[in-house]
């Protein structure tokens, strides 16, 4: 018998003929794999919480999730309503952040322009998302042809930047925000796709791997079972790094007309609105180009964090 494994004997049950034998190590070691997965998150936690960068960019993500989710209480004006007497009106008491030329309230626009901004963040690394981690799991457990033809169609996309590549798209399919949202998304599938098809490579040769498909687990099975949630913690990592991105890159859109367009109080619509005031109501771009930074900042900032807690090489420093 294990040392770690006592037998411990209970009084006779009436009716019974022996005693009944309890193995104390084998009950240990079952409540330790239960308790497993709680104490693997607790601790998760405990890293992220003694990250300084997380903790500064949940409270600046913190921020623009409240004020999308409040924008329509704590909003003292309708966005769109104009109101020409009050044009280019400073910062004041009546306007947190002041008037554009048409006199609507910018503190009002730039309250429900996050609501666009987080819209256009999930869209955009959703579509990214499903079809990167789709092709990347194909490519990398198959291999052969289906991987030399999805990679070389990767390299394709990847030869051009991403800004780039999203004028293609967004020029192609029409100048609004829903294809600028495809555009950004198209543009980030390569990021995904080659991020799971690297870590699928290695997960492959694992022993659960091919002791699952000595058993005959089938692939799908092992994809999605097996294979899936233990390359989830670099697609977490990245998603919140392209998050920013694809912010921007969909303010720039917006910024030369092929994004956004008015009255839409998207940022990068209203930096557009606000360009031409520049030194006579600097306010207009002030405050729109400080929401893209802290938006920017927050998930940069989770990201490094995320980055640091899940990479094992990188728990020690």
């Amino acid at each position: 018998m294990p040392e770690n494994t006592k037998e411990t004997t209970t009084p006779v049950a009436a009716g019974s003929l022996e005693p009944v034998t309890l193995e104390v190590g084998a009950q240990n070691t079952a409540l330790e794999q239960k308790t497993r997965p709680f104490h693997g998150l607790r601790d998760f936690t405990r890293r992220m919480y003694r990250n300084g960068s997380a903790r500064v960019g949940f409270v600046l993500l913190i921020v623009v999730v409240g004020a999308a989710i409040l924008a329509p209480v704590i909003a003292p004006y309708d966005p769109d309503l104009t109101n020409s007497p009050e044009r280019l009106q400073p910062p004041s008491m009546q306007h947190f952040f002041g008037t554009d030329a048409l006199g609507r309230d910018m503190f009002s626009r730039v309250l429900f322009g996050a609501q666009l901004t987080l819209q256009i963040g999930v869209i955009a690394l959703s579509i990214a998302a499903f079809f990167g981690i789709a092709i990347g799991l194909v490519t990398g457990y198959y291999g052969g042809f289906i991987d030399g033809l999805f990679m070389r169609l990767i390299d394709l996309l990847l030869a051009f930047p991403g800004i780039l590549l999203a004028l293609m798209i967004v020029s192609t399919l029409g100048p609004n925000l829903t294809n600028a949202m495809i555009a950004v998304g198209i543009s980030s599938i390569p990021g995904f796709a080659r991020l799971v098809r690297g870590s699928v490579l290695t997960i492959r040769e694992l022993e659960y791997v091919t002791a699952a498909r000595a058993i005959g687990v089938s692939a799908p099975r092992i994809l999605w079972k097996t294979v899936l949630p233990n390359a989830m913690a670099p697609i977490i990592v990245l998603a919140t790094l392209l998050f920013p991105d694809a912010v921007l890159v969909a303010a720039s859109l917006s910024f030369i007309g092929l994004g956004a367009q008015p009255p839409s109080p998207e940022w990068g619509a209203l930096l557009v609105d606000g360009r031409l005031y520049i030194q006579s109501a600097s306010w207009l771009i002030t405050f729109p180009g400080l929401a893209i930074f802290i938006t920017i900042m927050g998930s940069n900032l989770v990201g490094n964090a995320l980055r640091d807690v899940l990479d094992p090489h990188l728990r020690g420093r």
